[in-house]
């Protein structure tokens, strides 16, 4: 370590590793469920529109309630330890009772009882497990912002793209390790406790980890205010500056892409073994194996793919590409009886190079002062796609899959990931072009000056 404690290289990486564990919890928990969809229909009577109701749950709290964007402007204002473990502790309590709900432990235990006397076509599980993921979602998605901005604390000026392209590998390690392991320790239902408890312990161990984070950002900051290097009155955030970045042209094209992208990807992961079981005649196992391979692309490649973006810039023009792969890839899905393994490795080498270039590119958009705001209006924005899109694609696959048919036709539900496809190229082609003609610096390399 060198002398300095906020300059050491490797206190740096290991910062990183610390909260991108508690990244990896945090996504572990989001996929835990998706491999164990049709064990939740069997065993809860879950319908196809009500699945995806519980996904988009998630994003209820930062669509309609704009928590990631006043997480954001608390995060500003407050700073990254108040906010980070009040935001953690939501999401930590939320899995618990996500978990709670869908455990042999609540059919005889607290709050059954109540969730039976109130709309009766939804099952006393489903409204607990309603209720946990609109806590986890609540405080999710202002983790992640809250991650985002300690990386621009410890990272700016310091390969910042390669480091969120590691922050990227360490959610989608998250994924890989829930579609792999949670359909294992289900064990057709046998097991289901475990695999939704374990989800669940898992993201309270983040939050322990969050805690020991704070003991290193309180030294930083002593060190730091020790030099002198405060805020002034005119560096501090400005509710007024909301404003300034809602009207940067660059970062309205990002949100719109983060959104139509993000909808294209998430809610498709949601439903995508379920698919393959149902198109291709796989074991739910199996079918997990393969979804799990885009997070495997991810892991490799983003971080690869961010180093090259500090180096080299294009950010733009990466982003509108890897929107170009995805649009293809749902049509190969939509159209064809192509085997699905390539498919699902060029998604992940999409899932690489769009967030390998949006997020770490708002450093060149926003003042510092912005950082947590930028960010908790992207998020928002996003989830307004990942709290519609499930429902839309359940509601979708139940009215073209009428009378329960033993297997699902799911291609109207993919072409309908195939258009917000598309937009996300349209949007990525004209941030492309906007940044060529009005010179907005997205495709500047992160490292430069």
């Amino acid at each position: 370590m060198s002398k300095k404690f906020s300059e050491s290289k490797y206190l740096r990486w290991g910062i990183l590793i610390l909260v991108g564990f508690i990244l990896s919890v945090n996504y572990y928990f989001y996929d835990a469920f998706s491999t164990l969809k049709e064990l939740l229909v069997q065993e809860f009577s879950f319908s196809n529109t009500q699945y995806g109701l519980f996904v988009a749950f998630y994003s209820i709290p930062n669509t309609f309630l704009l928590m990631a964007v006043i997480g954001g402007v608390i995060l500003d204002k407050l700073g990254i330890r108040r906010t980070g473990f009040m935001f953690i502790f939501f999401m930590a309590f939320g899995a618990v009772l996500t978990a709670y709900g869908a455990s042999d432990l609540y059919q005889d235990g607290l709050g059954y009882g109540l969730m039976s006397s109130f709309l009766p076509n939804y099952s006393p599980e489903l409204k607990m497990m309603l209720l946990g993921r609109f806590f986890y979602g609540l405080g999710a998605e202002t983790s992640i912002v809250v991650i985002s901005k300690i990386l621009v604390k410890w990272f700016k000026g310091k390969d910042l793209a390669l480091a969120f392209g590691l922050k990227v590998a360490f959610g989608r390690l998250g994924t890989f390790a829930a579609l792999n392991l949670s359909p294992v320790l289900a064990n057709g239902g046998k097991t289901l406790d475990t695999a939704v408890w374990l989800a669940g312990i898992l993201v309270c161990v983040g939050l322990l980890a969050f805690i020991v984070y704070m003991l290193f950002d309180i030294k930083y900051d002593k060190e730091v205010n020790e030099k002198q290097v405060l805020l002034t009155e005119k560096d501090k955030f400005k509710f007024s500056d909301v404003w300034d970045i809602l009207t940067n042209r660059a970062y309205i094209f990002i949100a719109l892409l983060c959104v139509t992208f993000y909808s294209a990807v998430f809610p498709f992961v949601a439903f995508a073994p379920d698919f393959f079981t149902n198109k291709f005649g796989l074991s739910d196992v199996v079918s997990g194996r393969i979804t799990s391979l885009l997070p495997l692309g991810t892991m490799i490649f983003t971080p690869v793919f961010g180093a090259l973006i500090d180096r080299l810039g294009r950010a733009a023009s990466v982003m509108t590409f890897g929107s170009l792969v995805l649009l293809i890839v749902h049509l190969t899905f939509a159209l064809t009886n192509f085997p699905p393994y390539v498919p699902m490795i060029l998604l992940g080498i999409s899932f690489s190079l769009v967030p390998a270039a949006m997020w770490p590119t708002m450093v060149k958009l926003v003042d510092e002062k912005q950082i947590g705001t930028a960010y908790g209006l992207m998020y928002s924005i996003q989830n307004l796609g990942l709290w519609g899109f499930p429902i839309i694609a359940g509601f979708i696959l139940d009215k073209t899959n009428p009378g329960n048919p033993e297997t699902l036709n799911y291609t109207y539900t993919i072409l309908m990931f195939a258009a917000l496809g598309f937009l996300g190229l349209f949007f990525g082609y004209m941030l492309k072009r906007n940044d060529k003609k009005y010179g907005l610096g997205v495709d500047q390399p992160l490292n430069k000056k």
